[in-house]
């Protein structure tokens, strides 16, 4: 995480609103002014602690209690930088947070009630209780990484797991790692001969995890070596 990706969201943010003044700033709520809009905290702060959960408009309206016009400027806003995504179910449009977005975690820190019990610094690192979660599960004989487990990486799956792993231990196991994480996690498990038959043929799925930015945390028979 970079000092200055929360700088950025203000930015972009406020971009319709122009530069505040001092007055502005301390005169009112801290965080209403620097984010520019009451109605924004509040969505924010509904947002960021209901990830996984969608909203229609109205529904939002009632849970925030604001006008539903600067609801809707609001949320237009947002999803147009992609701090939330928009999906159409049952004749409605629902909104919910984009755990994937490249500020979530700077928000997060910043507006959720309960906060995430570490948060990936650095490239390539990733949390060693968590890693020792994953290698501890009985059956992984390889394990790998990426997407927003790892900075720097774009995939849309955050872990892949090969080998013959229990689901109830492996759903136990994500379930933890989610926790610590604040977000829901991409993840896909594979039987070793199917991999390792994917990966002799160079299999798209495969070859893409392993051309992108990733980190190997288990790799029993050293087979992505070399």
């Amino acid at each position: 995480m970079k000092p200055v990706d929360t700088l950025k969201v203000f930015s972009q943010l406020n971009t319709n609103r122009g530069i505040f003044s001092t007055r502005e700033l301390y005169g009112g709520d801290m965080i209403d002014a620097l984010f520019g809009s009451k109605t924004r905290v509040k969505l924010l702060h509904l947002f960021l602690n209901n990830p996984g959960k969608s909203y229609y408009v109205r529904e939002i309206t009632r849970l925030i209690d604001e006008q539903i016009n600067s609801v809707r400027r609001e949320l237009s806003n947002m999803l147009s930088i992609g701090i939330i995504t928009s999906d159409n179910s049952d004749n409605k449009l629902y909104y919910e947070v984009n755990q994937r977005y490249e500020h979530y975690l700077p928000l997060r820190t910043i507006f959720a009630d309960q906060q995430p019990v570490h948060e990936a610094t650095g490239p390539q690192h990733y949390a060693s209780d968590w890693q020792t979660v994953i290698k501890e599960l009985p059956g992984v004989r390889i394990a790998i990484a990426a997407g927003v487990l790892v900075q720097g990486s774009t995939l849309g799956v955050d872990l892949l797991l090969v080998g013959n792993v229990s689901p109830v231990r492996l759903s136990k196991a994500v379930k933890s790692i989610e926790k610590a994480e604040g977000r829901d996690l991409n993840y896909s498990v594979l039987p070793y001969d199917e991999f390792y038959y994917r990966l002799s043929i160079h299999d798209k799925f495969i070859t893409e995890i392993l051309r992108s930015v990733h980190a190997v945390i288990v790799d029993t028979d050293n087979v992505l070596k070399g």
